[in-house]
């Protein structure tokens, strides 16, 4: 149905069949100091000058940039019918779907959804409709003291920042969040500290619902999630592991070593970066928690006449008649998203998504060994899938120069952990399946020469200038997928 505005004859008629005189009358009961101001906006533009308008702000984003930015979303290549499928006007225009009569098809596509994120993080059920990976993770610790009636939740300071910030906010109303240092040196620098949380789990008076940990964390580094569900659990906490999903093709996933609960960000699943969303927020457990797990729980039945048919099951109905007995009042229908999931790990298929994860990987190799080879080495000695950071002196300068010649060098950590001064001096760097050896040859020799241009000590000459020639000629078309077992 085309949009078409009121006319000021139709917005009179209404007002005369509700016997008042103006809109402002249908705000009365709300008082005069909490209302908005008349906001301040320009006069109305013809067509098209607007249209130039917003063609000149688009025109001041760099879109352009050879990335290597990762940090939470990341770039993979969509097959193309999954927007083509998005664009079909069943998908795109529905709602939560409240009767089943006659929502067969976005209760079944829920269904597939979740079906196949079971599968890829081996627990018993999943739900849909959650904003983003952060939102995701708070309703994972909030299930946690639900299912445990304890108040104090620890998470590792490797679950990304962005994460800890929204944790922080949900347990604004008197439950306790803790968060566990990370190992400041040798082989497992940059990962969660498991002596620490022993002792914060050892605390007697002041019990654990559940414990947090990602895999990869933060820093790209691979965790020792089996023990760290080994101390939760002695401790009688449940485990949120937070997973990136295509990780899973060539890791172990979150039921294979005891975790209770997953989190995590859909986005990589077929969704594009889109400037920071909206995104899927994953959210899954195991069969015991299952009356806790807040969203939309999708079964599969047969109706009266033996017909395959779909219902929604189990909901806590949050959005509608039992509002105080809901597992959670904020969440929303990402359907749409959870749809672009579905068919993108349909399309792509197991042996696609495991493609996938060890072409990141393969990549991630060849960048970080050609960044070694101009003397620039990695924060962290651990084990790595596609994302590590790097030191680099005077980091913010180093970015922004590189931006200058055309790349974005990933993330400046002191602007994501201003307080860790250990990362003061890091960027994080992500490669995926559409990294090529050319990008990572142009890239490191860019950088190289940034680094050499710093006073009064660069990197050195001959080392960079070995590296740089090195890269150079490891440079290659790119296109051709490594072997499915780079990642192992």
């Amino acid at each position: 149905m085309p949009y078409g505005p009121h006319t000021s004859a139709d917005r009179q008629q209404m007002l005369t069949a509700l016997g008042l005189d103006s809109v402002d009358q249908l705000f009365a009961d709300i008082p005069a100091e909490l209302r908005a101001s008349p906001l301040d906006l320009p006069e109305p533009e013809p067509e098209l000058e607007l249209a130039a308008r917003l063609r000149g702000l688009a025109g001041r984003n760099r879109t352009e940039l050879v990335s290597f930015l990762g940090a939470g979303v990341y770039r993979h290549w969509s097959p193309p019918a999954v927007d083509q499928l998005l664009l079909r006007g069943e998908w795109y225009t529905a709602y939560t779907p409240y009767q089943p009569e006659v929502s067969q098809g976005t209760l079944q596509s829920i269904y597939e959804y979740e079906s196949l994120l079971a599968e890829l993080v081996d627990l018993d059920v999943v739900s849909a409709s959650h904003y983003d990976g952060a939102a995701a993770t708070a309703e994972a610790a909030l299930m946690t003291c639900r299912a445990t009636r304890r108040e104090r939740v620890l998470v590792s300071r490797g679950v990304h920042p962005h994460y800890r910030g929204t944790l922080r906010t949900y347990f604004g109303g008197g439950l306790e969040l803790d968060e566990i240092p990370l190992v400041a040196e040798g082989e497992a620098a940059g990962t969660t500290d498991l002596a620490a949380l022993e002792a914060m789990l050892a605390d007697a008076d002041r019990p654990v619902a559940g414990v947090i940990a990602a895999n990869p964390d933060f820093l790209g580094l691979l965790e020792p999630m089996p023990r760290i569900g080994e101390l939760a659990h002695a401790a009688g906490a449940l485990f949120v592991a937070v997973i990136e999903p295509v990780s899973l093709a060539v890791l172990a996933p979150p039921g294979a070593y005891g975790a209770d609960i997953a989190a995590g960000e859909g986005q990589p699943l077929g969704i594009s970066p889109q400037y920071g969303g909206p995104y899927l927020g994953i959210l899954a457990s195991t069969d015991a928690l299952v009356r806790q797990i807040p969203g939309r729980l999708v079964g599969m039945t047969t109706d009266l006449d033996g017909q395959r048919a779909f219902v929604m099951t189990l909901r806590a109905r949050e959005q509608d008649i039992r509002r105080d007995k809901a597992a959670s009042n904020i969440c929303t229908n990402q359907a749409l998203l959870a749809l672009a999931a579905s068919i993108y790990l349909a399309t792509i298929g197991p042996h696609g998504l495991r493609d996938v994860a060890a072409g990141g990987a393969s990549r991630a190799g060849e960048l970080a060994a050609s960044l070694a080879g101009i003397g620039v080495e990695r924060l962290h000695p651990g084990p790595y899938l596609n994302e590590f950071a790097v030191r680099v002196r005077d980091a913010r300068t180093v970015h922004r120069r590189l931006i200058e010649r055309g790349f974005l060098a990933g993330l400046v950590l002191a602007d994501a952990e201003p307080d860790d001064a250990s990362l003061a001096e890091g960027l994080l760097l992500c490669t995926t399946e559409i990294t090529t050896s050319g990008d990572i040859a142009r890239f490191v020799a860019a950088l190289d020469e940034v680094l050499k241009g710093q006073s009064p000590a660069g990197v050195d000459g001959a080392a960079g200038a070995a590296g740089a020639t090195a890269a150079t000629g490891a440079a290659t078309d790119g296109a051709k997928m490594p072997a499915a077992g780079a990642a192992r």
